[in-house]
C-alpha cells in the first residue's frame, strides 16, 4: 500500500530548527516510506502528526484513518486505552519507554502465519505473553519529544512485529514447561558437568535430596555423596566415559540429608556442538522402591527355594530312615541328613535306658564315621549321660523341647558349662541343637547337631529339624522293635540248625546259610544232618516260604517232624509221605516248602533219596564232569504226590553237594540258567578245592553271587568221600 499519511510541512528543519541535509532528509524519508518497523508522532493531545506507511498495516488499520486523530478514535477498545496509557504515562514523566509488547488483536488484513520451527534443545528465556491466533505481537518504544522551551511537544513511537518471535519464545517455554514436568513426575534429578567431568552449575534438586550445601557441591559434586562402596568403581566409569565422550550410565547408592542411603540410576550424555563436547547433562532416577522390591523378591524366592529344598530333604530322609532296620543305620541315615540339610558337622543320638536315667550314645554302624563328622562313643567320648545332667541332649530329654545355642557363651549361659567333657574329641564345636525324639508324647532319646562356627537356626529350619526328629524317633523305635524281633529270631535259628557236623572216618561234610536279608540273620532255609539208630546218616536240606521269625518257626516244625518221622521209619519216601500229611494237616495251604532228603551209609557211599519239590543235587567226581541229577524233582510238601525214592552211592573222592535255590536264581537269572552256570562252577574248580568241602562251599557260594544282588537265602550242604591213602 502507498498511502501518504503525513501532514505537508513547510520546510523540513533538522536540530536545533536548522533545516536537514539532503541525506537527512532522504534517509527521513525512506524510513517513513519504506522502512519495515512503524514509526509515529503523537502530539501533547495525543493525536497522530505522522505515521510511516508499515504502522497502519502493523496496527490492522487504514492509513488515512490515523491523521490527526487519535488512539481512541481508529483503534480497538482494549489496544486504543494500551497505546494511550503509554503515551500519557510519557508525556506526565518525560521518560522513555523501551520495548513493551502491545499485543494487536484481530487483524483486519490477515497474512498466512510463518511456520514456527521448534529448536531441538530448549534454552531459557524470559516469559512471554501467549500470543491468540490471529493476534500480532508488536514491541513498541516510546519516546519523548521536547519543544524549543524544553517542554513536552509529543511522543515518537516505534513499533516491530515481533510475533513469530514472541511464538517460538513462548513454544520454547511451553517445552521447558513440559520438560520439567516429565523430570518431576519421573522422579528424575538432572545436574550438568563441564566437558571434563568437573561441576559447572548448581542443582538444587540434587542438593535437596543429598542436603549439600551449594559450597559441597560447588566442590564435590554428585560423586562426593556417593556410597564409599561404589565410589572408586563408579569414578573410574565415570572418568573412563568423560575421556571417550560415551555414555555414561550405571546405578549407585546415594547418602540422603537423613544419613540414609538410597539407591539411583544414573544415565548422563555428552552434549555436542559440532566435533566438540560442549556439557554433559545427567538425569538420577530414585529406584529404591525398585530395588528393595527386588530384594523381597529374592529373599522370598530363596526362602521358598530353601523350603521346597529342606522339604524335599525331610521327604528323602523319611525314604532313608524307612529303609534303615538298625539303629546304628538310623544314626549313619541322621549324619548325612543333618550334614546335608542345614551343614553340621557332628552329629548323635542317644537313647534312654528302661529307668529313664541314662542317656547311652549309639555308634554308627560304618567303620571310619569319626571321619565323617559323626560323634562315636567309647574313647573319644563317654557312652552314657545322665538325664539329670545339665547338657544339650540330657536338657531337650527332660523338657521334652529343642535345645539351641547359637555360640559358646550362649551355652554355657543356659547350661552353666560346656560340654568339653562329654565331647572333648570335638572342641572347635561353637553351636548347638539338642532335640528330644519323642514316641506317643514320651522321650525315647535325644538327637543332637553341633557346628564348629556361631550358627544361628531359623524358624524354618527349626520346623524342619523338629521334623526330622518326629521321623528320627519313628525310625529308632522301628529299628528297637526290629533289632528285639531279630535277637529273638537268631536265638530261634541258633536252636534250629545243628551247631556242628557229625565228624565221620570215612565223610567229611560242610555247610553255609547266608540269609537273603542283611540284617536279620535268619530265613527259611534249613539243613540238618543227624545219625541214625543203625548208624546210617540222615541228610535233609529245605526251604519255608518268608524270612524272619515266621519263617523260622515255620523251618522248626518241618525240622522237628523229620526227625521225629525219621527216627521212626528213616526211609525217604515214608519220612516225606509223613511230612505230607503233618503238613495239609497244620500248616497254612499257601505255605511252600520243599525239601530233599537222604540217608546214607557213611562206610560205603551207598544210600537213597527223595525229593519234595527242591533243586536236584549237584553230583562232582574226578573222572567225569560236573552235573546236576536228573531225577525228578517232586512236588513241594503238601501236595497230592505218590513219595518216590531213588538208590545212590557217593563214589571214593566224589562230592554231593545240596543247595537252596538262592544259589542259582535271583531278579536277573533264571533257574535253568542257574543250573547252568552252577555246573559250570563246579567244572573250574580246582582240584583242591573240590578235594576240600569247607573251601568248596565258599567256592560255589561266592563265585553264584559275584554280580547278582542276593534277594533269597542260600543254604549249601557239601559231603565228600576222600579217596582212600595211597
Amino acid at each position: 500500500m502507498s498511502t501518504d499519511t503525513s501532514v505537508p510541512h513547510p520546510r523540513i528543519t533538522g536540530v536545533e530548527g536548522q533545516p536537514m541535509e539532503a541525506s537527512d532528509a532522504a534517509l527521513y524519508a525512506t524510513l517513513m516510506k519504506q522502512g519495515p518497523s512503524g514509526l509515529a508522532f503523537f502530539d501533547t493531545g495525543l493525536r497522530i502528526v505522522r505515521a510511516s506507511e508499515a504502522l497502519p498495516e502493523l496496527l490492522g488499520v487504514p492509513g488515512a484513518d490515523l491523521v490527526r486523530r487519535t488512539p481512541s478514535e481508529v483503534l480497538p477498545g482494549d489496544l486504543a486505552e494500551a497505546v494511550e496509557t503509554a503515551l500519557r504515562t510519557v508525556l506526565g514523566d518525560g521518560r522513555a519507554i523501551p520495548e513493551a509488547d502491545l499485543v494487536v488483536p484481530r487483524l483486519r488484513q490477515e497474512t498466512p502465519p510463518v511456520p514456527v520451527v521448534e529448536p531441538p534443545v530448549p534454552v531459557p528465556g524470559p516469559p512471554a505473553p501467549s500470543v491468540a491466533a490471529g493476534s500480532r505481537v508488536l514491541a513498541c518504544t516510546w519516546l519523548p519529544v521536547e519543544g524549543e522551551d524544553e517542554a513536552p511537544a509529543g511522543v515518537v513511537l516505534t513499533a516491530v512485529d515481533v510475533t513469530e518471535r514472541r511464538r517460538a519464545e513462548e513454544v520454547i517455554r511451553r517445552k521447558e514447561q513440559r520438560y520439567r514436568s516429565l523430570v518431576e513426575a519421573s522422579s528424575q534429578v538432572v545436574w550438568v558437568a563441564s566437558p571434563d567431568g568437573g561441576v559447572i552449575d548448581d542443582a538444587p534438586e540434587w542438593r535437596s535430596i543429598t542436603g549439600q550445601t551449594p559450597d559441597d557441591y560447588a566442590v564435590g559434586g554428585w560423586l562426593s555423596v556417593v556410597h564409599p562402596e561404589d565410589r572408586p568403581r563408579i569414578e573410574a566409569t565415570w572418568r573412563e566415559c568423560v575421556n571417550d565422550n560415551r555414555v555414561f550410565e550405571t546405578n549407585y547408592r546415594i547418602r540422603t540429608k537423613t544419613g540414609a542411603y538410597r539407591h539411583f540410576d544414573v544415565r548422563a550424555v555428552p552434549i555436542w556442538r559440532g566435533d566438540t563436547v560442549i556439557e554433559w547433562v545427567g538425569a538420577n532416577t530414585d529406584v529404591t522402591g525398585q530395588r528393595e522390591a527386588e530384594e523381597m523378591r529374592g529373599r522370598l524366592t530363596e526362602q521358598l527355594s530353601a523350603a521346597a529344598l529342606r522339604t524335599a530333604r525331610l521327604q528323602q530322609a523319611t525314604s532313608m530312615l524307612a529303609e534303615a532296620l538298625t539303629v546304628s543305620q538310623v544314626v549313619q541315615v541322621i549324619t548325612e541328613v543333618g550334614r546335608s540339610a542345614i551343614g553340621a558337622d557332628y552329629s548323635a543320638v542317644a537313647l534312654l535306658d528302661d529307668d529313664k536315667l541314662r542317656l547311652s550314645i549309639v555308634t554308627p554302624s560304618q567303620p571310619g564315621a569319626e571321619g565323617s563328622g559323626e560323634s562315636r562313643p567309647g574313647a573319644a567320648s563317654r557312652e552314657d549321660i545322665k538325664v539329670s545332667d545339665q547338657t544339650v541332649m540330657s536338657v531337650a530329654v527332660r523338657e521334652s523341647r529343642p535345645f539351641l545355642a547359637e555360640h559358646p557363651n550362649s551355652l554355657r549361659l543356659q547350661l552353666g558349662r560346656d560340654e568339653a567333657g562329654l565331647f572333648h574329641q570335638h572342641t572347635e564345636e561353637r553351636a548347638w541343637v539338642g532335640l528330644p525324639l519323642l514316641a506317643a508324647g514320651a522321650p525315647i532319646g535325644a538327637l543332637r547337631f553341633s557346628f564348629t562356627r556361631p550358627r544361628e537356626i531359623t524358624e524354618e529350619e527349626r520346623v524342619f529339624l523338629e521334623a526330622l526328629a518326629g521321623q528320627c524317633a519313628l525310625a529308632v523305635e522301628r529299628a528297637l522293635l526290629f533289632e528285639r524281633e531279630h535277637r529273638t529270631a537268631e536265638e530261634l535259628q541258633r536252636s534250629l540248625l545243628p551247631s556242628d557236623l557229625p565228624q565221620l572216618p570215612g565223610m567229611v561234610l560242610a555247610a553255609r546259610y547266608n540269609p537273603a536279608t542283611r540284617h536279620v540273620q535268619v530265613g527259611g532255609d534249613w539243613y540238618d544232618v543227624f545219625r541214625l539208630p543203625d548208624d546210617r546218616l540222615a541228610v535233609a536240606v529245605g526251604d519255608v516260604m518268608g524270612k524272619g521269625v515266621l519263617a523260622a518257626a515255620g523251618m522248626g516244625r518241618v525240622r522237628n517232624a523229620l526227625r521225629a518221622l525219621a527216627l521212626n521209619d528213616p526211609r525217604p519216601a515214608a519220612v516225606l509221605a509223613g511230612l505230607d500229611r503233618l503238613f495239609s494237616a497244620t500248616e497254612d495251604e499257601e505255605q511252600f516248602t520243599t525239601v530233599a532228603y537222604a540217608v546214607i551209609d557213611p562206610e560205603t557211599g551207598e544210600g537213597d533219596f527223595s525229593n519234595a519239590g527242591h533243586p536236584p543235587p549237584l553230583l562232582i567226581s574226578a573222572d567225569e564232569p560236573a552235573r546236576v541229577s536228573g531225577l525228578e524233582p517232586g512236588t513241594p510238601l503238601g501236595w497230592p504226590s505218590q513219595r518216590q525214592q531213588t538208590r545212590f552211592s557217593i563214589q571214593t573222592g566224589n562230592t554231593v553237594v545240596f543247595y537252596s535255590d538262592g544259589l542259582v536264581e535271583n531278579r536277573r537269572r533264571g533257574v535253568d540258567a542257574g543250573l547252568e552256570e552252577l555246573v559250570a562252577v563246579a567244572a573250574d574248580a580246582p582240584p583242591e578245592v573240590v578235594g576240600d568241602p569247607e573251601r568248596l562251599v565258599d567256592f560255589l557260594v561266592d563265585r553264584m553271587l559275584a554280580g547278582y544282588e542276593q534277594v533269597d537265602d542260600v543254604t549249601v550242604l557239601a559231603l565228600h568221600v576222600p579217596p582212600e591213602p595211597g
